[in-house]
Parts: structure tokens; sequence; C-alpha cells
């Protein structure tokens, strides 16, 4: 009697643990749902106090959540540390890195942002959107060859993509590579007839 007793016990205690979960998980769904309609309305604030009601900083949701709408509100300072706690829930995100791209580029830390697109492509090598933002990062410094390594990537993979194949083109143009630069400004008209930007390059190689 006594054994069936403590079975009973038990299975009662996991009956309410069970049930309080259930009811966690529904006020969860029924936050995210509440902030996903104030953050359509531009209420970042309210969806903000929102989730602080029920944050933990052991939810990689809540936290990338936070991340994202206060990133939305323009605090970039703040927003940082929410997408910093998600790479630590989860270390092989690329969504959290993407995420602190945005603060730390709107507050001009290029450092990080090369930083977090570096940590990327340690764990995606092939990560397309990362290897032509790398790509235009090098461009940018007039560090064509490096730029060529990036975009030639993206293009192996995407060779009908039209940013990819331009800046392909452009980064031929200033290597040099005449003859490759004419092919790919050629395939950029065909992806977008009429653009104006392979159609100064074709110009330029006359």
């Amino acid at each position: 009697m006594d054994f069936i007793r403590i079975n009973l016990v038990v299975f009662c205690m996991i009956l309410l643990f069970l049930q309080s979960k259930a009811q966690g998980q529904e006020q969860l769904q029924d936050v995210f749902t509440a902030s996903y309609q104030l953050e359509i309305d531009g209420e970042y604030t309210k969806a903000i106090n929102k989730l602080k009601v029920i944050y933990s900083e052991e939810s990689y949701e809540v936290n990338l959540r936070l991340g994202w709408l206060h990133y939305l509100s323009g605090l970039f300072t703040e927003s940082a540390p929410y997408y910093e706690k998600c790479i630590l829930l989860k270390p092989l995100s690329i969504e959290a890195r993407l995420g602190l791209v945005y603060p730390a580029s709107s507050m001009g830390n290029w450092t990080h942002v090369e930083k977090m697109y570096n940590e990327i492509l340690e764990i995606d090598p092939e990560n397309s959107l990362v290897n032509y933002r790398m790509g235009l990062i090098h461009y940018g410094r007039e560090e064509y060859q490096k730029a060529f390594w990036f975009f030639e990537k993206v293009v192996n993979h995407y060779p009908f993509d039209y940013d990819s194949v331009i800046m392909l083109a452009w980064t031929n143009y200033r290597l040099g590579k005449i003859r490759e630069a004419k092919v790919l400004f050629q395939k950029a008209l065909l992806i977008q007839p009429g653009d104006e930007s392979a159609l100064s390059g074709l110009e330029l190689i006359k």
C-alpha cells in the first residue's frame, strides 16, 4: 500500500509539473504573439516591456527578440548584450551573430562587424551572404584580390545572382582582368537588362 501511495504522489507531482510547463509555454506564445503585433504597429517599447515580464537569461528566443526590438528602437548599445547572450547560449548560432551586426554597424563598430563575419565563416565557410559582405568590405578598402576571393565563391554558388556577378565584374576590372570583366558585365546585362553599372563597365573597357 505504501508503494502505491508513493507512486501516486510521484504521478501527481509529474502531472502538476507538466501542467505548469504547458501553462508557461502558452503564456510564452501569447507574449510573443503580442510582441509581433506591437512591432508591426511600431510600438517597440511596448513590445520590449511585454517580453521583459517573462524574461529569462536562459531563453535564447527571448534574448534574440529583445536584441532585435532594442535595435529597432534605436537603442543600439542596449541591443548588443542580448545578441551576445544568445551567442553564449548557442555558440554555433549564425543568426545571433548576424543580429549583432545590426547594432554594431549602426554604432560604426566595423571591427566587431568583421569579427562576427569571420566567426560565421568559421562555422559556415560557404555562407553566401557573409562571403558577399566580406567581399564588399575588402572592395571598399581597395583590397581587390581579397574581394575577388569572396565574390568568386558566391558567384560559383549563385552564377545568376546580379549583385555578386556585378561586383565580381568590377573586381576583375580593378585587377586588370579585362576579358573576365567583360564576360561578367555582359552576364549582368542578361540578369538585369539595361543595367547602368554593367553598361558603364563595358564602356570603360572599349
